[in-house]
């Protein structure tokens, strides 16, 4: 279905440039000469870049459809993972860098989200946070509180977090997925 700059919103997902686009933002603009625009960010889907486009009044592009199906990660084999699709079954092989981002914090048995366009994989998506074991950093300082600049700590996926003093080896934290940030004790 062709659409217009006047259908744009945040969160469709366009196919423009031969690409395939999520809309980040956008804002409508009337200056005083000449035609309205939509100036607007978007987010390439198979490459992650991000771009700033100014679409004129005509200009048309298609609506992509892409589907979301919710996977479970299996294990690592070669360079990707193998999930498997909670509903259906089948399984499936993600290279790495389609989901490099997600890797830091991917545990076995983890649902996440796939974002397909028609068999094309385009990533996966993890939950906001997770829950994940600490295997290293320093000893806990007693009396520690949460304030305190921080120590780095390696959890259980490889990645190093930045935890409060007072958190040991062997304890279950909260990271956020977006930012890799601490959040709080399991």
């Amino acid at each position: 279905m062709a659409i217009g700059m006047n259908d744009l919103k945040n969160g469709l997902t366009i196919e423009y440039s031969n690409s395939i686009w999520r809309v980040l933002d956008f804002q409508h603009v009337k200056p005083g000469k000449g035609g309205a625009f939509v100036r607007s960010k978007l987010k390439n889907l198979r490459t992650g870049a991000v771009n700033e486009v100014t679409f004129r009044p005509g200009d048309k592009f298609e609506q992509a459809d892409i589907t979301t199906r919710p996977m479970s990660y299996l294990f690592a084999e070669n360079d990707g993972r193998v999930f498997m699709d909670v509903e259906t079954y089948e399984q499936v092989n993600l290279p790495d860098d389609k989901i490099a981002a997600a890797l830091k914090f991917l545990l076995e048995g983890m649902e996440v989200k796939v974002t397909m366009y028609g068999n094309e994989i385009l990533g996966a998506e993890l939950p906001s946070t997770v829950s994940l074991k600490v295997v290293e950093t320093q000893p806990g300082i007693k009396g520690a509180t949460a304030t305190g600049s921080g120590k780095p700590a390696t959890v259980e996926t490889g990645a190093t977090i930045t935890v409060p003093d007072f958190i040991n080896e062997g304890e279950t934290i909260i990271v956020n997925t977006e930012d890799g940030s601490y959040k709080g004790r399991a």
